[in-house]
């Protein structure tokens, strides 16, 4: 895809919005009637694109709390645009592209499909961000973002979109066996606010073996002594990030992500991933649960599991016990259950709030 000079001030001349294509002074015009008359999702919308409009060089993002608490980031435009490039570039999304934007524009994810369609020149369709956002249109796109949540809800009409990037958390096992049944190309993403979405992706494998994380252009990744992921991406951030996610780096370019450095539980010394040992119990448990480490005066801390709902914990701690992929140290002492998880704002699962109302925390 040919690259021309771009700011942020130039919007595509192929852009359109809802089917209608608006220059740069009909488009804040566009936004102040969404701030004024829109509804909530609308809203978000306007003030973004007033927000994108206006005379300064950055813009605040905030950060879901999905991973830490909820902070406020300041990226620069310059960034976001040279993001949208690299991801027009990546998936070959030139101009005329047909998008759907479905998530909110409160978040990165959400802002950045509004910014690819501006400066790349796609044609870019509102729905309101909901748990199933194809249910109300029969159009195909080619390109579309969701969460894990939206494609279990939006899966029998996955066959509308094209290419299909999926982030904001990992994909479970039954998801991904799932998405073996469409057609949809379909890629998760890692990224976070900082780096202005991903800045690796890797294809959804169709079969027992797993892929490995690919970086976008300009992009060049490390690790340091805790093996957590560092990222060097001069195109979208000014600092090198110091990320607390678990890797095995494959490559400069390519890595397998592992977990949560900030989530590694020391039992009696053994180190144990919770992403990596929740993607075992996932074959057994089909409500939303997770693994974590308490205090312990013996050990350090103890591995417990919190289940959300009603659950019969005897017969699950048989049950995990009988896994042959589990070892004796990946075993709970002790099963947990709660009727409703805490949720971040962006809607995924807040861990230490949750063991906060079992008073764990």
């Amino acid at each position: 895809m040919k690259k021309v000079i771009s700011t942020f001030k130039n919007i595509h001349p192929k852009f359109k919005y809802n089917g209608i294509h608006y220059d740069f002074g009909v488009l804040k015009e566009l936004a102040y009637s969404l701030v004024k008359e829109g509804k909530d999702y609308e809203k978000s919308v306007g003030n973004f694109l007033m927000d994108w409009l206006d005379d300064t060089n950055t813009i605040l993002v905030k950060t879901s709390g999905s991973t830490g608490v909820p902070k406020t980031v300041l990226l620069k435009k310059e960034h976001m645009v040279n993001s949208a490039w690299a991801t027009g570039a990546f998936f070959k999304m030139g101009p005329g592209t047909k998008a759907l934007l479905c998530l909110s524009t409160d978040h990165i994810a959400g802002r950045m499909m509004l910014v690819r369609a501006i400066v790349l020149g796609w044609e870019i369709d509102l729905v309101e961000p909901s748990s199933n956002p194809l249910q109300f249109t029969s159009k195909h796109y080619d390109f579309a973002a969701m969460v894990p949540m939206q494609v279990q809800g939006a899966f029998p009409y996955l066959k509308q979109i094209g290419t299909l990037i999926i982030g904001g958390a990992p994909i479970s096992p039954e998801l991904k066996l799932d998405l073996n049944k469409v057609d949809t190309r379909i890629f998760e993403t890692y990224g976070m606010t900082e780096t202005v979405t991903h800045i690796a992706v890797k294809e959804h494998a169709k079969g027992p073996e797993d892929h490995n994380f690919k970086t976008l252009p300009d992009v060049v990744l490390s690790r340091d002594e805790r093996d957590c992921l560092v990222i060097e991406a001069p195109k979208v951030s000014d600092a090198v990030i110091v990320t607390n996610d678990v890797i095995n780096l494959i490559s400069p370019n390519e890595f397998h992500w592992l977990g949560r450095y900030d989530n590694v539980i020391n039992s009696g010394g053994v180190k144990l991933i919770p992403e990596q040992l929740e993607s075992k119990l996932s074959i057994l448990i089909k409500s939303r649960f997770f693994v974590a480490g308490i205090p312990d005066a013996y050990l350090g801390q103890k591995l417990i599991l919190v289940v959300e709902g009603d659950i019969d914990g005897n017969q699950l701690s048989q049950d995990i016990k009988s896994l042959n992929s589990i070892s004796k140290y990946e075993i709970p002492k002790e099963i947990f259950s709660v009727p409703q998880f805490v949720e971040t704002g962006s809607g995924k699962v807040n861990r230490v709030e949750t063991l906060r109302l079992l008073h764990l925390k």
